[in-house]
């Protein structure tokens, strides 16, 4: 069953918009879920970590740069786990880490992201954190626009959890 009362926080802060949007792959869409607009609205932001953190154990979290930071920081807190952050490249300075934070070898990880359409940054942030000696095989997302995210992250061996699919948000 979707989760009602974060489908109506998203849509109180304006998160679920109609027109035609281009989105981050280059298809285009007659809808937008705006993560900054939920990602920045404390109402929301609760309702994901108490929803993240009825799925979670005592595993680290890692988040991904940049739309999930907000969300695996909230959950850490709410947890009181971990977190790592999982960057789309290296910065040109400093350490030049793709994966900033703590992370042990073989350390198992659960990564939090924010939107999955493709998957693709998802499967990216899978690859690094697994470069950097993660376990990662479970992903918890807060929409999944059901536009085959869930099947190329399968195929990265990686099983992937919404806390609203897109059909449920628009219905």
């Amino acid at each position: 069953m979707a989760n009602q009362e974060l489908i109506a926080a998203l849509r109180s802060a304006d998160a679920v918009q109609y027109g035609e949007f281009e989105l981050s792959h280059g298809g285009t869409s007659s809808y937008y879920v705006d993560k900054y607009l939920f990602e920045t609205d404390p109402d929301c932001l609760e309702l994901i970590a108490e929803a993240f953190a009825e799925q979670l154990g005592e595993t680290k979290l890692a988040g991904v740069a940049l739309g999930a930071v907000p969300l695996v920081a909230v959950t850490s807190v709410e947890t009181g786990n971990p977190y790592v952050i999982a960057r789309k490249q290296k910065k040109e300075y400093g350490t030049a880490n793709l994966v900033e934070g703590r992370l042990e070898e073989g350390e198992e990880v659960v990564v939090l992201e924010d939107i999955v359409t493709t998957g693709q940054s998802a499967v990216d942030a899978v690859e690094a954190l697994r470069d950097a000696g993660a376990e990662v095989n479970r992903i918890l997302v807060v929409v999944d626009r059901e536009e085959g995210g869930r099947e190329n992250l399968e195929d990265a061996g990686v099983e992937m959890e919404a806390l609203i699919s897109a059909s449920d948000l628009l219905e």
